[in-house]
């Protein structure tokens, strides 16, 4: 089975443009591909897995992957999936989002001896004249099919600006800078970036002549990968400062049973044969599939060392002394009233709450545990005395935990 069958096989394709000419690109290795990736914070988050693990799977096949940074067009703001208009970033806040991108990509892609590219495109953006792009550029795109692009279509109705208008050409004219650049010939991207991709061959081929090496192929679901990137408490992020590696465990460790094969055949890189004798796991034999797609993806993400240490807190996760793996919170002796605090402003002092409100609606909704036993009354209190040696477990929803602790 060639790479490309492996990416079928896992789920992972959904629209070509020309399919057996990448299906030969890809599987002999010839590939060199590009995925964007717009700098709008400081750390990658679970949204941008998939297409991470998918640059890892075409560069281990002998492809050349381009991570192409959005420098440039994260000036404009992406306007697919959105009902409004993106915070405008500052070049410092890009530039240095930007850098931790980077960082963080290098633990799935070798880019040692000319293996992979990283590239800005604020290096050939910035520079363009307006004039020369609405002559040599613009001149190929029809606003009659820019409009009927879904990703326009759902935000003309309540405004789309003329600068969030031109985020489509950007996007094609990145393609055609790689090309002409890099000799980048095969563009990734997610179910929601369609229009934009297609813009970006046809950019090529109208410019270069139609028989231009130019293709084009999206990711299944990758638009749901963005919505992963999300819970009820915030990002999940791939940064270790921001989500610590026991929280992505337990991110992931918490997916949904209909999910969680699905996340198996697409995230991790064991083997189709194994995970195909898992689909007919049921009940309880779902729980170990769990623990298998939690414990892959903090590997890859956090090292071995990191995930066997969530895992092992995971699975003694009420044991006061399995608790060290936790993110912990520790209270101030101003935190006490009394010598006691009550459950309300732990759940904020412990960011596991925004707001006193948000705190009294988790617990009168049943969402709020300490040390495995569940906290239904707002005015609950603990002694200072509680909270020695190891503190406790607070627990929020399924997902989200901290060890609470007084400050030594």
């Amino acid at each position: 089975m060639g790479i490309y069958e492996e990416l079928r096989e896992r789920g992972l394709i959904a629209q070509v443009t020309d399919e057996e000419e990448i299906r030969e690109l890809v599987n002999n290795g010839k590939a060199t591909f590009y995925i964007g990736f717009d700098p709008t914070a400081d750390s990658l988050h679970v949204g941008h897995f998939m297409a991470l693990c998918l640059m890892k799977r075409l560069q281990e096949a002998g492809n050349k992957p381009i991570a192409l940074i959005g420098g440039g067009t994260a000036m404009i703001g992406d306007p697919s999936g959105r009902s409004d208009m993106r915070q405008m970033m500052t070049k410092e806040t890009i530039d240095h989002n930007c850098e931790c991108f980077k960082k963080q990509m290098s633990r799935f892609i070798d880019f040692s001896e000319g293996k992979a590219l990283m590239v800005n495109n604020a290096d050939w953006l910035l520079d363009l004249n307006y004039i020369d792009v609405l002559r040599d550029v613009g001149s190929h795109f029809s606003v009659n099919r820019m409009l009927a692009a879904e990703c326009y279509k759902q935000r003309l109705e309540r405004g789309l600006s003329f600068l969030e208008f031109n985020y489509m050409i950007m996007q094609s004219y990145d393609f055609y800078a790689l090309y002409e650049k890099y000799g980048c010939n095969l563009q990734f991207g997610g179910d929601d970036q369609w229009s934009n991709m297609l813009g970006g061959t046809e950019l090529i081929r109208r410019k270069l002549g139609k028989n231009a090496c130019a293709m084009t192929i999206t990711l299944l679901l990758n638009s749901e990968g963005k919505k992963m990137g999300k819970t009820q408490s915030g990002a999940v992020w791939l940064d270790p400062e921001k989500t610590s590696p026991f929280e992505f465990y337990q991110y992931w460790r918490n997916v949904a049973d209909a999910d969680v094969l699905k996340c198996i055949r697409m995230l991790t890189f064991l083997p189709l044969e194994e995970i195909d004798r898992m689909d007919a796991w049921e009940g309880a034999q779902l729980n170990t599939a769990k623990e298998i797609l939690a414990f892959e993806l903090t590997k890859l993400v956090h090292g071995e060392e990191e995930a066997e240490k969530a895992q092992t807190a995971a699975r003694a996760l009420f044991s006061r002394g399995a608790a060290s793996e936790m993110p912990t919170a520790e209270l101030e002796e101003e935190d006490f009233t009394d010598g006691a605090i009550d459950i309300l402003t732990m759940l904020v002092k412990s960011a596991l709450a925004p707001s006193k409100a948000e705190a009294r609606r988790v617990v009168q909704q049943g969402g709020v545990a300490v040390d495995g036993e569940k906290v239904a009354d707002i005015h609950r209190t603990y002694g200072k005395e509680v909270f020695a040696g190891e503190g406790i477990v607070l627990k929020k929803g399924k997902k989200n935990f901290r060890r609470i602790m007084t400050h030594k």
